[in-house]
């Protein structure tokens, strides 16, 4: 079986341009890829002025190297060999009985009805707007 070469891939726009999308990646990887991760378009870890602090290969070598799902044998920390101090002896409060109170009337305000006149529509607009001015020039 003979291996075929790789096609380039090609994507026309909206507008009819043909754009190569791996020649349009490989000019831009080294820009600083939108987001808040601090990465640049081919995955390096960027430091605050832009350089280059870990490459993409570093990244996924380190995640490669301890596997998820084992256990490691040594602890993160190490323990504390001095003891806690004992905690303090809390003071009692003494609890209160509930007093009866007696309720609050509320006083509500009715609203008042909203007075509404009808104005008579104007005969003809003056001046057309939005779609309707768009408009008027085509037939």
């Amino acid at each position: 079986m003979v291996a075929r070469p790789t096609r380039k891939k090609m994507y026309r726009t909206m507008q009819g341009r043909m754009i190569d999308i791996e020649k349009l990646r490989a000019a831009n990887e080294s820009v600083r890829a939108v987001g808040n991760m601090s990465v640049n378009a081919r995955g390096d870890i960027l430091g605050p002025s832009g350089k280059i602090v870990t490459t993409k290969t570093e990244v996924i070598q380190k995640y490669y190297e301890a596997p998820r799902g084992k256990v490691d044998d040594t602890p993160s920390r190490a323990k504390q060999t001095t003891p806690k101090p004992a905690p303090t002896p809390v003071e009692t409060i003494q609890k209160m009985t509930p007093v009866p109170s007696k309720p609050v009337a509320k006083v509500v305000e009715n609203p008042k009805p909203k007075k509404v006149t009808i104005s008579e529509p104007e005969a003809e607009p003056t001046s057309k707007k939005g779609i309707d001015a768009a408009l008027d020039g085509l037939e």
